[in-house]
């Protein structure tokens, strides 16, 4: 007998029934355990009393809120606690004893202090997965050393490799964070499944430097292995030509990559309209048009010069040629292909529905991730204390003296 699929409208996101408990703050953490929340797992924020997760205060661009909060903390429930108060601590020791997973990234050393490391919680909880986020690792001679995502990034040598030949640049998004917040999601993902086959949890451990040095694999290998670690082009790239973006008429900036002399018979007959390029030995190979690359991209820049960016992108595209706009973030927020796939949907807010996008792993069979409310801090003290069992004379001494909130 074989079995036959569930109907889409009762098919399960596949982490329903897993409860997440973070204590959690910034990017890294928040931005793992979202993922979690999003595939359909019940996470519980655990906040400070006195303002909360410092990335709440960040900036008030999203309709009074931090971008940065609402990025990374839709679909959780927050509950306000005092971690230094013997009393607030027993309520999160409950909280995790309850829980499936548990992930912190407070500063080194400080979970420790608390009995809230993986080591300690998975010896008290065999099948919970305890999760360490940290900037350099438990040991080491960095290991106390504050690990903002730009030292990070500097750490790691991605500065090195991105910018002008003039100026190292950091990347414009949290790539340290990012990094190290997605392998905390793989690792909890990975732990599930051992669970499943052994009953058994265990700590996970995660890094900012080792998850952005993982990403430096390609510069780091070049580099390591004999070769010169790759210069700082731009937008252009040190070993293809030509790669790089060129303005059009309108004020754009459109990129294109020809990646073998194929492409490049294909750009200099159809695009350029100069097909003796093809053949010249000046233009004919790759090494050739690196070796002359102020040539080669004149060339191309003289041709689409006179063309608007949607004429150059469709030429380019008829052509065969890779290519693409220079968008802004505005125009990023409009994009025809995010629109054209229902990429966009709204979420609850304190400040009210905000526009986010759908996450980027889908499941065609459904259901769609749960893109829960943003809380607001403390959102869900009160209903959380009372899941425990603490009675409300107890609950309200607790609010008194600022225990929670």
């Amino acid at each position: 007998m074989s079995l036959q699929p569930h109907p889409h409208d009762a098919r399960p996101l596949p982490l329903e029934g897993i409860t997440v408990v973070a204590v959690e703050q910034a990017v890294a953490a928040p931005f793992a355990t979202r993922q979690l929340a999003d595939l359909g797992a019940r996470v519980v924020k655990v906040e400070r009393p006195d303002g909360g997760d410092f990335a709440r205060d960040y900036d008030t661009a999203a309709r009074g809120l931090a971008s940065h909060f609402v990025w990374c903390n839709r679909g959780k429930e927050s509950i306000a606690v005092d971690l230094k108060d013997r009393r607030g601590m027993a309520l999160v020791r409950r909280l995790v004893a309850g829980a499936d997973v548990f992930v912190q990234n407070l500063a080194q050393g400080a979970a420790a202090r608390l009995g809230l490391d993986a080591a300690t919680l998975c010896a008290a909880h065999p099948r919970l997965i305890a999760v360490d986020v940290s900037g350099y690792g438990p040991d080491g001679p960095y290991a106390h050393k504050r690990a903002y995502d730009m030292l990070v990034q500097c750490e790691a040598g991605l500065v090195s490799v991105t910018g002008t030949p003039e100026r190292p640049v950091k990347s414009g998004i949290p790539a340290a964070d990012i990094a190290a917040g997605m392998y905390a999601f793989s690792g909890v993902l990975a732990a599930l499944v051992r669970r499943g086959t052994t009953g058994l949890g265990g700590p996970v451990e995660v890094s900012l430097l080792d998850a952005l040095a993982e990403w430096m694999g390609h510069p780091l290998h070049h580099g390591s292995h004999g070769g010169t670690p790759p210069a700082r082009t731009g937008l252009a790239h040190a070993v293809i030509a030509p790669y790089d973006a060129y303005p059009t008429a309108d004020g754009g900036l459109v990129l294109l990559s020809v990646q073998n002399d194929r492409e490049w018979r294909r750009l200099a007959e159809r695009v350029l309209g100069r097909p003796g390029l093809a053949d010249d030995p000046a233009f004919a190979t790759n090494a050739a048009r690196v070796a002359g690359r102020a040539a080669t991209d004149a060339a191309v820049a003289e041709a689409l010069a006179p063309l608007t960016a949607p004429e150059a992108l469709a030429r380019l595209d008829a052509a065969g040629i890779a290519c693409a706009r220079l968008n802004s973030v505005a125009e990023l927020a409009d994009h025809p292909q995010l629109a054209a796939r229902d990429r966009w949907r709204m979420v609850d807010s304190p400040a009210g529905p905000l526009r986010s996008l759908l996450p980027p792993i889908v499941f065609p069979d459904g259901p769609e991730p749960r893109m829960g409310r943003i809380p607001a801090l403390g959102q869900d003290t009160d209903g959380i204390l009372g899941e425990l069992g603490v009675p409300e004379a107890e609950a309200k001494e607790l609010r008194s003296a600022g225990v929670v909130a």
